[in-house]
């Protein structure tokens, strides 16, 4: 058990560094759609290629924080039943949840999406817009997102047996370490030196 406890802490390392850079492709994202707009009010000129890498990102946004979400615990729940049980019941819930509905749906979806982009890479698939980009890449997204999120239900799963063990702490506990944005906002008032 130590040593899938050590992989699930592997995995929960990769799984925080991709979702600390998704985070920056938000304000990529935003700077992309103001610059768009400046442009056509400005000088009158708008492009189909700025309007597509702006939802190429945000399905990047989307399918790669999906695992960051799960190891984070800040998915939806629904704790109608699930609330009223004792902190192992909670556990075995999840257990169930990610055996018989997470990595099955997960899988599925990273299984069936690898030949569309195969497809879309084969054939160079381009958008139907005037000026717009390859669809290939975005393609791709689907299947190493759902990627990320089965390895990230695995370690969520190791982690849950590990605290049914006594091995670990409870995984689904909510973490008090400080959202990205609160990480940001302290490291502006140290650069201001108001700390």
């Amino acid at each position: 058990m130590n040593s899938l406890l050590k992989l699930s802490s592997l995995i929960d390392g990769l799984t925080e560094l991709i979702g600390k850079a998704i985070i920056w492709l938000v304000l990529v994202v935003t700077l992309i759609g103001a610059g768009n707009a400046v442009m056509r009010y400005t000088i009158n000129y708008s492009s189909n290629a700025f309007l597509e890498i702006q939802w190429y990102l945000f399905s990047a946004i989307f399918l790669f924080g999906a695992g960051y979400t799960l190891k984070r615990n800040e998915h939806v729940r629904i704790d109608l039943i699930a609330g009223r049980l004792s902190k192992r019941g909670q556990t075995w819930i999840d257990i169930f949840g990610i055996i018989f509905f997470l990595l099955p749906m997960a899988i599925a979806v990273m299984y069936l999406s690898w030949p569309i982009f195969l497809l879309a890479l084969h054939n160079n698939e381009q958008s139907s817009n005037a000026g717009g980009l390859v669809v290939w890449p975005v393609r791709l997204l689907v299947p190493i997102g759902f990627f990320l999120l089965v390895i990230q239900s695995i370690s969520e799963l190791i982690k849950r047996i590990g605290f049914l063990q006594g091995r670990c702490p409870d995984p689904s506990a909510k973490s008090h370490q400080p959202t990205p944005e609160e990480e940001l906002a302290l490291a502006i008032k140290a650069q201001k030196g108001e700390l």
